[in-house]
């Protein structure tokens, strides 16, 4: 990991190369103390990893040692997105992770590594953990469902269904995603994986030999998973869906509504009350306290 200071009083921008040739860039806020949890945070869809600063300083602020990564070909990592080869979640999944998850452990070998993924990051967070069990201590995701049609409110369905369908056709006739619909520009492996998702409710990353619906279901590592109210992308019944595909992980929900104390609760706009997501993060993941749980 190549190393420089940045704004932030501490924070490293550090690179990771991938066997394949990408680099990816991770923004690190380590504690003094070596062994403190590694936070990983990972972003969502065409999301840089500068929008969750916030996150990693009060994650610190609340002991741990916080990292975010920006994805493949998302903010600062290389190739930028249409400057490279193609590639899906199996890149991201089976590459690019186990790529940054050895930099950390090489970086701080006494400290576990804990995962947080917001949305599409929750996604591969949880894929990861449950492919490769011993590199992960936790799991914690934020807006992240089930993308299955199936698994939204009957009213939405037949509409989810139609727009799973035509990302699918669109990105194969132009060979890329441009963007719209609320979903950012992203490479056509990436979106066509997610769009057989949609359709099928299966985790079949194009290219993967892994059998990523049963790892699912057999893992059992332990699982905070946060839902965000009123969420159009991530809904409540999404997540309770994806909930139920993990029958052998320690799992917790935590539902965020206006009772929590929380001003922002959008799919991404709950960045900006960090300093209510960073403490109950670090009881769960130093002390196995979810929230909303005796102290």
């Amino acid at each position: 990991m190549s190393e420089q200071r940045a704004q932030i009083v501490g924070l490293e921008t550090t690179t990771v190369a991938t066997p394949d040739g990408a680099t990816l860039a991770v923004r690190l806020l380590p504690q003094a103390d070596p062994a403190a949890p590694v936070v990983l945070i990972l972003p969502a869809m065409a999301i840089k990893a500068k929008y969750y600063l916030p996150l990693v300083t009060a994650l610190h602020a609340a002991g741990l040692t916080a990292a975010v990564l920006d994805l493949r070909a998302q903010g600062d990592s290389l190739p930028a997105l249409g400057e490279g080869p193609g590639f899906g979640y199996r890149e991201l999944i089976e590459v690019d992770l186990p790529a940054v998850a050895d930099a950390l452990r090489e970086r701080f070998p006494q400290a576990p590594l804990h995962l947080f993924g917001h949305s599409l990051g929750g996604q591969l967070a949880l894929l990861f953990a449950a492919a490769e069990p011993d590199r992960v201590a936790s799991i914690t995701t934020i807006g992240t469902g089930s993308v299955y049609w199936w698994s939204f409110e009957l009213r939405r369905r037949l509409e989810v269904l139609a727009r799973g369908l035509s990302v699918g056709a669109v990105t194969r006739l132009r060979g890329r995603w441009t963007g719209g619909g609320g979903i950012g520009p992203m490479t056509a492996g990436v979106m066509i994986d997610w769009a057989r998702h949609l359709r099928t409710g299966n985790y079949r990353p194009s290219g993967s030999a892994r059998d990523y619906d049963r790892l699912l279901r057999e893992f059992t590592l332990p699982v905070l998973l946060v839902s965000l109210d009123g969420d159009p992308l991530g809904p409540e019944s999404t997540v309770r869906f994806l909930s139920k595909r993990m029958g052998a992980a320690q799992q917790h929900r935590w539902h965020i509504d206006r009772t929590s104390g929380f001003t922002h609760i959008g799919h991404a706009s709950w960045v900006k009350d960090s300093e209510l997501v960073a403490p109950a993060v670090a009881a769960w993941v130093v002390e196995g306290r979810p929230p909303g749980s005796a102290g």
